[in-house]
């Protein structure tokens, strides 16, 4: 019998006759379980609410566990030399892969071909210097030139989609996400400065205006508001179905390349920019989305994002497997589209019934010592809110 001590559990190869790496009988996937053993590779929110969820307890380096939210080095250093039990989860699926660096590095814009000539011969270093320079992968897009925006200023989306399986496709979509706002009026005359350009918190937060405590995000209620009352609810309701289609088609077009693995679940990051006529264009899919918050509020979206994706998961075993809303995730592909539970018909494409998604749509209940649920006030006091403008007016 071999053991990797990396992963806390048996290695592949031999299987034990008289244990088995957990220390206890093999049980039925869907059999409760009141006790969950945890590794987290993060220091952020997840390790906050992995800390805080009941009857879950975390093991040390070498210890044995049941469910890891690792980092993708471990995962590539380690997923095919380990064995796991029926039950035991990982937060990547096992070809994980990313073709780009996170929170906007690496990136510009060019006007001309020539530019990436120029881009390209590093500055005017030998031939030898050059070779010597790790070969990086590069993703070129064409820059939307006529974005969307609200107050002069650019923003994108953050839209956060939990796959729980790839073959068959199921797919369940988060009511909430944020829209992430640059700290500077949108102009095509600098191509150079990223805090027009690029909206990331890590790159807008160094920008010598930033207010940290304003910052520069609006809930994607408050945004879906906004869009409502400026263009109606038949061309929002619209533009979010062409939102849930960029989810769908995303996923399936690289269905036949992810190693399906009962064992994995993912957490996407989408970040998707609108342009002035209200088309959402896929700017990129993160399969490690940032779990750092840069606000309370921020913090606290992300810590009911990470424990309704647990809710998801179920490592106790209490969901029946025919749920269609576990917490603020809606199940919106299964093998096959969903339609809402209430068989409300689509009045876009008639005859149609609604998917079961309800991305930035107000929760039905409200309290009011919640700020998260007092969208509504904070949106129409918003400095960039149409009415919030008038009401200064009428005071003035």
């Amino acid at each position: 019998m071999r053991w990797s001590p990396a992963a806390g559990s048996m290695s592949r190869g031999k299987v034990a006759t008289n244990r088995n790496p957990y220390g206890y009988q093999r049980q039925k996937e869907r059999e409760p379980r009141s006790c969950i053993r945890y590794k987290c590779g993060l220091l952020n929110t997840i390790a906050d609410v992995l800390r805080q969820r009941p009857g879950w307890t975390e093991v040390k380096e070498d210890g044995e566990w049941d469910f890891y939210w690792c980092d993708v080095g471990w995962l590539r250093e380690n997923f095919d030399h380990i064995y796991m039990e029926e039950h035991v989860r990982i937060c990547h699926f096992r070809n994980h892969y990313e073709v780009a660096r996170s929170q906007g590095k690496g990136i510009f814009l060019f006007r001309k071909l020539k530019d990436i000539i120029d881009w390209r011969k590093d500055g005017g270093r030998s031939d030898e210097q050059r070779d010597e320079i790790p070969v990086e992968n590069y993703v070129a897009q064409r820059y939307i030139e006529n974005p969307y925006l609200i107050g002069g200023r650019k923003f994108d989306l953050r839209v956060y989609v939990l796959v729980t399986s790839y073959t068959p496709l199921r797919a369940w979509l988060y009511r909430d996400g944020f829209a992430r706002f640059s700290n500077t009026r949108f102009t095509l005359s600098s191509i150079d400065d990223q805090y027009i350009h690029l909206t990331n918190v890590a790159i807008q937060k160094t920008a010598p205006d930033y207010d940290p405590e304003k910052g520069c995000k609006w809930m994607i209620q408050q945004l879906r508001q906004y869009l409502t009352a400026k263009h109606g609810p038949v061309a929002v309701e619209t533009l979010f179905q062409n939102i849930d289609n960029i989810f769908i088609k995303s996923l399936q077009s690289v269905q036949k390349i992810i190693i399906n693995d009962k064992h994995c679940f993912e957490l996407y990051g989408y970040d998707i920019l609108l342009d002035e006529d209200l088309k959402p264009w896929l700017l990129e899919v993160n399969a490690s989305p940032s779990l750092t918050a840069s606000s309370q509020e921020d913090y606290d979206l992300k810590c009911r994002l990470l424990e309704d994706t647990l809710h998801v998961v179920d490592m106790e075993g209490r969901l029946t497997g025919k749920e269609r809303r576990v917490g603020g995730f809606d199940l919106m592909w299964n093998d096959g589209p969903v339609s809402r539970d209430d068989g409300q018909l689509d009045g876009i494409s008639s005859g149609n019934l609604m998917a079961n998604t309800h991305l930035g749509e107000r929760r039905p209940v409200l309290t009011a010592c919640s700020p998260y649920h007092c969208l509504g006030a904070h949106l129409l006091t918003h400095p960039l809110h149409p009415q919030a403008a008038s009401m200064t007016e009428r005071r003035t």
